[in-house]
């Protein structure tokens, strides 16, 4: 459906869209034609971004910036009702998300705070477009953005990888919801690789060989939603798709064969492990 929601034309709404993968997917949004809001937290970076995405659009297309707070079901509805008054959303794509540190049994607001964003800020983006892209009856595609932490959920951080898992389940459902509607709306599940991002240039101020940029990461995301498919796990400079492949079934066979949870970083399960990811 990108194919066609592109020849059809429109707007591209993107959360999270002053820098990052966010910007990448919205640079490359209106190299093919489409007028571009961004949406994010309001400052320079907002303003940079839309003037940048300015510079390159094509004759009759256009740019917004929306400060947005995605976790504001308010903020989230005016986003959506400024778009649908500048005309159709041909993509939406509810990128916006947050990295805090968490423990299940402690930093109870940091759960609360990246929920809130990464969970619901999707949810809000769904309830306030949703509708009327579906009345629109025309093609059109929503993009959620995940994470492979939502996946195999590694330890260290399980408000994120909470918070990710249900974007994922949230796709999931949205794709069979709009499947029994007859809406020409396609869906996808957008997962990352290792992408040096803002989030990762905090921490370490050089991109590492193993990190593929944004925009390697958002090329690999438009040619597998341009060929229709719904789960988009991205590799990069270490992760092939098939480790990928690996590692999820791995992960799923906890369950399948009972294994203690995450047994992927079990010290009885490490040798099993690795063996397992080295075969064919």
């Amino acid at each position: 459906m990108y194919k066609e929601a592109l020849v059809a034309g429109g707007w591209a709404v993107v959360t999270g869209g002053a820098s990052g993968v966010g910007f990448a997917a919205a640079e490359r949004f209106a190299r093919a034609g489409l007028s571009i809001m961004l949406a994010d937290l309001p400052g320079a970076a907002l303003d940079n971004a839309a003037k940048s995405i300015g510079d390159i659009l094509k004759t009759g297309a256009e740019v917004a910036a929306v400060p947005t707070d995605v976790s504001d079901v308010s903020a989230v509805q005016a986003l959506a009702d400024a778009a649908f008054a500048h005309g159709e959303v041909a993509i939406l794509m509810n990128n916006a998300g947050i990295g805090l540190p968490s423990s299940c049994w402690d930093q109870a607001n940091s759960w609360r705070t990246t929920l809130e964003v990464n969970l619901f800020g999707v949810i809000n983006g769904l309830q306030a477009f949703l509708p009327r892209m579906v009345a629109a009856d025309r093609p059109a595609v929503v993009i959620n953005t995940g994470s492979k932490q939502g996946i195999t959920t590694p330890p260290g951080n399980p408000a994120y990888n909470v918070s990710k898992a249900g974007v994922k389940a949230a796709t999931e459902s949205l794709a069979h919801e709009l499947r029994e509607a007859g809406a020409p709306i396609s869906s996808h599940l957008f997962v990352p690789g290792f992408t040096y991002t803002g989030m990762v240039a905090a921490r370490i101020s050089e991109r590492p060989a193993a990190a593929w940029t944004s925009e390697q990461t958002v090329s690999y995301l438009i040619s597998k939603m341009a060929a229709g498919d719904f789960y988009i796990l991205c590799p990069d400079n270490d992760v092939s798709p098939e480790r990928d492949k690996r590692r999820v079934k791995w992960a799923v066979g906890d369950i399948i064969e009972n294994r203690p949870a995450l047994s992927r970083w079990h010290p009885d399960y490490a040798e099993a492990f690795a063996d397992f990811e080295k075969s064919n």
